[in-house]
């Protein structure tokens, strides 16, 4: 692994989107018209945001994405950009919209519901100057979407020495084929390999497969942590939830900034890892939508 810089350096591959968020009293029911509360529009998808948490820290993040030359992706790209995110756009020439996640927030719980096309739009290669950029990182996230990419970079930083880090929120066709090139995976309670049914399973499946630190995240409950020699959990802090959007990649992006600043990974280095990138998830949930918490509100 690569000496810790003082600023660290993360590149971030998978998907961004346009996410409009309405703050709801209830998810409207067939041929229901509501009116909300409150409503924010902004950059989104796993990458995105863990890439914009990763700059808020104090990181150098650049983001390796599909968004396209359409007045919304150029909304996409300007907010990335405010934010501190230097985007590389594979899908630069396109005229179509990126991709838009509509979502409703439940003002009482937090509880969010989502749709989006996601990353179905676009299958990108990877590009000509993928091992400058990945040599030129501390540290590479993946959040398994555009899996053909993913693969690239990982199996790139791999073999240079970078660190590498999975935000698997769920199980996407192609995973098993990354796993190898991953050495950390932390992954949602919905993320469910072949056979996997608790977070033990799935802990144990990714050290089978070559994954050397893992994690389950489970909302409010402790993080559930396996490493080569030890595990445990690690508990996440209390608070008043008002919007749960975003806070696993937000989770991601703090760990993916400590993890940065740390050279040979330990037991202890990857709890202290996993405690701050909790305390900063957690943070998230106490505001609505995935930018009030940068802003302290």
């Amino acid at each position: 692994m690569t000496t810790a810089r003082a600023r660290p350096v993360g590149l971030f591959v998978g998907l961004c989107t346009l996410d409009v968020i309405q703050l709801l009293d209830h998810v409207p029911g067939s041929d229901e018209k509501v009116t909300a509360r409150d409503q924010t529009v902004a950059a989104g998808g796993p990458a995105a945001n863990a890439a914009a948490a990763f700059a808020h820290l104090g990181g150098a993040a650049t983001l390796l994405t599909a968004i396209g030359s359409h007045p919304l992706g150029v909304a996409v790209a300007a907010d990335l950009d405010r934010l501190g995110v230097m985007v590389s756009d594979l899908a630069a020439e396109s005229v179509d919209p990126p991709a838009v996640s509509s979502i409703l927030v439940t003002a009482s719980s937090g509880d969010r519901a989502v749709a989006s096309t996601n990353a179905t739009g676009y299958r990108l290669g990877p590009p000509d100057d993928l091992d400058a950029s990945v040599a030129a990182c501390d540290i590479l996230e993946l959040d398994g979407h555009h899996m053909e990419l993913a693969m690239a970079a990982a199996r790139t930083a791999r073999a240079v020495g970078r660190r590498t880090v999975l935000d698997g929120g769920s199980w996407k066709a192609g995973t098993e084929s990354l796993l190898p090139s991953i050495d950390v995976a932390v992954c949602s309670d919905d993320f469910h390999p072949p056979g996997a049914i608790t977070p033990a399973d799935t802990l144990r499946f990714l050290r089978e497969h070559g994954v050397a630190w893992s994690a389950v995240s489970r909302g409010g409950q402790p993080l559930v942590w396996a490493g080569p020699d030890d595990s445990g959990t690690v508990d996440v802090p209390a608070v008043r939830v008002a919007d749960t959007l975003g806070a696993g990649d937000v989770l991601h992006g703090a760990l993916t900034y400590h993890l940065a600043l740390q050279g040979e990974l330990t037991a202890p280095g990857f709890v202290e890892a996993l405690r701050a990138a909790a305390a900063v998830a957690s943070r998230a949930c106490a505001s609505f939508g995935t930018r009030a918490w940068m802003r302290g509100e």
